[in-house]
C-alpha cells in the first residue's frame, strides 16, 4: 500500500485529497497545527480514532515552520508521497503578516525538502509542492508554465520561492519534485474569508433575513475558478507521472468577481441591480431597491492582480487531466451547501 503524507491536511484540498487517496487504497498520515479549538470539521467524516477502530487516516501535529518535527515526522512515518499544502493562503493577509507568509510559504517548503534530503529518501519518495496562480501577477494571460512570473503581494512572492527552490532540489538532488501551478478553485469546504465563499455566504444570509449588506472590494478582478476536488486530482495525477514536472492547473475561463455575484443571484433567485462606478458601485434589491453589497477600500489589495487565466494544455496533453465542472454548477453546490 501507498503512504501519503500531506501537510496543511485540515484545508479545503487536504480534505478533498485526503478522500482521494483514501478511496484509492493509501494509507494516509496528515499534519495539523495544534489549536486550543477543534480544527479538523472538514475531516470529521474519515477521522476514527486509531485506539478504537482500525483506520488508514491518522493525524499529528506538526508545523512547516518547525524543522524538527518535520524532520522527526517523515523519518517515522516513511511515506511514499508528501504533499506539501500547508500555507498562510490569504493574499490580502500577507500584506499584513509579510514575515509570518514567507517562513510557512517559502521556507517551509525548503524545510520539507532538506529533510527529504538529509534523510536520503530522494530515491524513495515523490514530493508535490502547491503551487499559485499568482505567482504570475500581472503577467499576460492565459499563463501557461512559461509564462513569466510577477508577483504582486508577499503570498505570491513566497510561493515563487517555493516553486523555484522545489525545481533547485529537483535538479541538483534528483528529488521527484513537482509543483502544481494551481489556478483558483473553490468547493463548499472554502474558508470563509475567501471572497467565493463571502459571496455565497452572505448573499444566502441576505435572503434570508439574516444581514443586510455585503461588503466586498475589487469588482473586476478575473480570475479561473475550478472546483477543488478536481483539483486534487491533478495533484495526484502529478506525482503518478513517469517523470518530475511543473504543471499549471485550471479550467481555461475566466470571471470577474461582479459576474460571480450576478451568477450566485440568479441561482439563487436574487433580482439585483447595479448602480454606480468604482469604489461606489453599489448593488441594490430589485423588489425593496435597499442596498445589499458595497465596495470597501479596506478590502482592495495594496496591488491588484487584474486578471488571471490559466492554459492547461500541457496537463490534458500528459497527465489527461481537464476539469470538467463549470462555474455555475460550483456555485450551485456551495449555496445548496451553504442553506443546509
Amino acid at each position: 500500500m501507498k503512504k501519503a503524507l500531506i501537510f496543511g491536511v485540515t484545508g479545503q484540498d487536504g480534505a478533498y485529497l485526503s478522500r482521494l487517496l483514501l478511496r484509492k487504497n493509501y494509507i494516509v498520515h496528515g499534519v495539523k497545527r495544534r489549536s486550543s479549538s477543534i480544527n479538523t470539521d472538514r475531516l470529521n467524516d474519515i477521522y476514527k480514532d486509531p485506539c478504537i477502530n482500525k483506520t488508514n487516516f491518522f493525524l499529528h501535529y506538526g508545523d512547516v515552520t518547525d524543522s524538527l518535527v518535520i524532520l522527526n515526522l517523515i523519518n517515522k512515518i516513511n511515506p511514499t508521497e508528501i504533499y506539501n499544502l500547508a500555507a498562510q493562503s490569504h493574499v490580502k493577509v500577507s500584506f499584513e503578516l509579510p514575515e509570518y507568509t514567507a517562513n510557512v510559504d517559502a521556507v517551509g517548503t525548503l524545510r520539507i525538502l532538506e529533510a527529504i534530503r538529509i534523510l536520503k529518501l530522494n530515491k524513495k519518495v515523490k514530493y508535490y509542492q502547491a503551487g499559485s496562480s499568482e505567482i504570475f501577477g500581472n503577467s499576460k494571460p492565459p499563463q501557461n508554465e512559461n509564462s513569466v512570473f510577477r508577483p504582486a503581494s508577499p503570498y505570491a512572492t513566497a510561493k515563487l520561492y517555493a516553486h523555484w527552490i522545489t525545481i533547485n532540489y529537483r535538479e541538483a538532488y534528483k528529488i521527484f519534485a513537482s509543483n502544481g501551478i494551481l489556478f483558483n478553485h473553490e468547493s463548499p469546504l472554502r474558508g470563509e474569508t475567501f471572497v467565493t465563499k463571502k459571496i455565497i455566504n452572505g448573499l444566502c444570509q441576505i435572503k434570508n433575513g439574516k444581514k443586510k449588506k455585503l461588503f466586498l472590494g475589487n469588482l473586476y478582478a478575473k480570475r479561473d475558478w475550478g472546483h477543488a476536488k478536481e483539483y486534487v486530482e491533478a495533484m495526484w495525477l502529478i506525482l503518478q507521472h513517469d517523470k518530475p514536472d511543473d504543471f499549471v492547473i485550471s479550467t481555461g475561463k475566466q470571471f470577474t468577481v461582479k459576474e460571480f455575484i450576478n451568477i450566485a443571484a440568479k441561482i439563487m433567485n436574487l433580482d439585483i441591480v447595479w448602480k454606480g462606478r468604482g469604489i461606489n458601485e453599489k448593488a441594490y434589491n430589485n423588489k425593496n431597491n435597499k442596498c445589499i453589497i458595497e465596495c470597501k477600500k479596506k478590502y482592495f489589495r495594496p496591488l491588484e492582480v487584474n486578471s488571471l487565466r490559466g492554459n492547461s494544455l500541457k496537463a490534458k496533453k500528459l497527465l489527461k487531466w481537464q476539469a470538467k465542472i463549470n462555474i455555475k454548477e460550483l456555485i450551485k453546490e456551495m449555496i445548496i451547501e451553504e442553506e443546509k
